[in-house]
């Protein structure tokens, strides 16, 4: 069971002995509190001259009044805060399907990534494959033109040739023809 806490207290000029099971500064706050309310009270115009009775109602409405809106202020809050919270839950879940959603990401990119490294081994090798083709065709077209020049020279020295052995046979018919004239000279 809660211990019982005695303060004095000083309202409105006199001393009150305050029970509580609140500790004594908290009851000294309280009798603080309504002091303040009296003194304000008694700086509206007429306030005093009404009878004491009447002064302590409005006293009682005053602070009524002030529990009331501190009530609806803190339901306020609550609410707030409820609310706060159940948006910082939602964002938390869509943190949570954020964070899943950029780790699926990121494995997607570094598996994009390894297969990005893969094709440029890929076409790296095709180039390397590509420059030897190169190579063995200009070299091929090297040997073509090469073959080709061959057998120009040799068609060339050919055609000279049936040159020689054409002009040898008609040198030879001339030859025979003379001969063959002579022959038919003699006769």
């Amino acid at each position: 069971m809660d211990a019982k806490n005695y303060a004095q207290v000083l309202i409105d000029g006199k001393i009150y002995t305050l029970t509580g099971s609140e500790d004594e500064a908290y009851l000294q706050k309280t009798a603080s509190y309504v002091n303040e309310k009296l003194t304000a009270m008694r700086k509206i115009p007429g306030f005093s001259k009404q009878s004491g009775d009447y002064q302590i109602a409005m006293l009682g409405l005053n602070l009524a009044d002030d529990y009331f809106k501190a009530d609806e202020a803190a339901r306020k809050a609550a609410g707030e805060r409820d609310a706060m919270e159940k948006e910082t839950y939602s964002l938390k879940h869509e943190l949570v399907g954020t964070q899943m959603k950029l780790e699926a990401v990121l494995a997607d990119l570094e598996e994009r990534q390894k297969q990005l490294e893969q094709l440029q081994k890929k076409v790296s090798a095709l180039e390397a494959e590509a420059k030897k083709q190169q190579a063995a065709y200009e070299k091929a077209e090297d040997e073509k033109a090469e073959a080709a020049d061959d057998l120009a020279q040799a068609a060339e020295a050919q055609s000279e040739h049936t040159e020689t052995k054409e002009e040898l046979v008609r040198r030879a018919l001339q030859a025979a023809e003379k001969a063959s004239g002579h022959k038919g000279g003699r006769r």
